[in-house]
């Protein structure tokens, strides 16, 4: 049986991510992730990778642009202040169809908020953030054991795709410690073709690039584009199913908001409420299929998250509608309770048992 070490979830990022065969990070501190960069900076020299502080967020962003382009593994790391200066270079990975893991170690906002624990980067995460027609593939861990396995995952996907990978954790997952059984470290070898790795002459030149300047041109490669997006969604949406074989009631939650979800649902099932849970893993693509399912037998839906309200538009354009979402919310850096989340889940079930 594997051995488990305790970790914070943001070094069990960084140490996956080696084991991914990833050897080169750029970053930039900022709270609640600067322990990812600073794992980074002892572990990358003694492995004969590179560690580079840049200058800037968004120095950082363009170096990773730089080394996707060769074909190797590479990642940044930020928290939601960061990754707003690294939303160009984000649209410019995109553009170029290159892959690359980008953490979001979630704190609150807008602006510079506060440095405590925030789901409110969702829009930015699952709508591009950056500028024209395009995704990222998002994925929302809920224990520091999913944020190694996920870190994996997602260079897996994004090489797969050739699109970047986001792994959106929030304050709290970052800086807790669990248990984990880290990955068995991979031989990564890049085998792509498209990437600029010098000709020997025995090719044509490979070219990175974002620029159209002719609109059929980037129209045609747009579309292309949105083929792969479709791929995506029809054959990599995750989610996790809890105690929703006779549930009435849904409850929608990522990150640390379904952990304290599930404790509210105990409760509530010990009090004669028929309640369960879907979980998204995957962000984007959203898992549309397990909510339209259970817009057909649940009454009513409540989306629980550390922000204002942003994921609940996804769970009613799931639902198609059907059943009325209600929304059990934290922000500024708080956390709703466990009894918070009962008390929704009662009002919700029209205080009948």
């Amino acid at each position: 049986m594997a051995e488990k070490v305790l970790m914070k979830g943001n070094e069990a990022i960084a140490e996956a991510a080696i084991r991914a065969g990833c050897m080169h990070y750029f970053g930039y501190p900022i709270t609640p992730q600067t322990e990812i960069a600073a794992y980074m900076a002892k572990r990358m020299p003694k492995i004969g990778g590179v560690f580079l502080q840049a200058e800037s967020e968004i120095a950082a962003i363009n170096m990773v642009y730089g080394v996707a382009g060769t074909g190797l593994r590479v990642m940044t790391s930020s928290s939601s202040p960061g990754v707003s200066l690294k939303g160009e270079g984000i649209s410019y990975l995109a553009g170029s169809d290159l892959p690359a893991l980008i953490v979001n170690v979630q704190r609150g906002g807008p602006g510079l908020g506060g440095i405590q624990p925030s789901q409110s980067d969702y829009f930015q995460a699952t709508r591009g953030g950056g500028h024209g027609d395009y995704h990222l593939i998002v994925m929302a861990p809920a224990s520091v054991q999913e944020m190694a396995d996920m870190t994996a995952k997602c260079f897996d996907l994004s090489d797969k795709y050739r699109v970047p990978a986001m792994i959106l954790a929030d304050g709290t997952l970052g800086q807790m410690m669990e248990p984990v059984v880290l990955p068995e470290p991979t031989d990564y070898k890049p085998n792509k073709p498209w990437a600029v790795t010098g000709t020997e002459c025995k090719r044509k030149h490979n070219i990175i690039n974002s620029l159209y300047l002719k609109p059929e041109q980037l129209e045609q490669t747009n579309f292309e584009r949105y083929e792969r997006y479709k791929a995506i969604e029809e054959n990599e949406p995750l989610w996790e199913e809890f105690m929703m074989e006779d549930a009435e009631v849904c409850v929608a939650a990522f990150g640390i908001a379904a952990r304290v979800s599930k404790n509210a649902i105990m409760a509530a099932r010990a009090e004669g409420i028929k309640v369960g849970m879907i979980r998204p893993i995957t962000l984007w693509p959203f898992p549309k299929k397990p909510f339209k399912a259970a817009a057909d037998k649940c009454k009513a839906f409540i989306s629980v998250e550390l922000s204002m309200g942003q994921m609940i538009e996804d769970v009613q354009l799931a639902t198609e509608c059907k059943r009325p979402v209600t929304l059990c919310n934290r922000t500024g850096g708080m956390i709703p309770s466990p009894e918070e989340v009962l008390e929704a889940i009662k009002k919700a079930a029209g205080g009948n048992k």
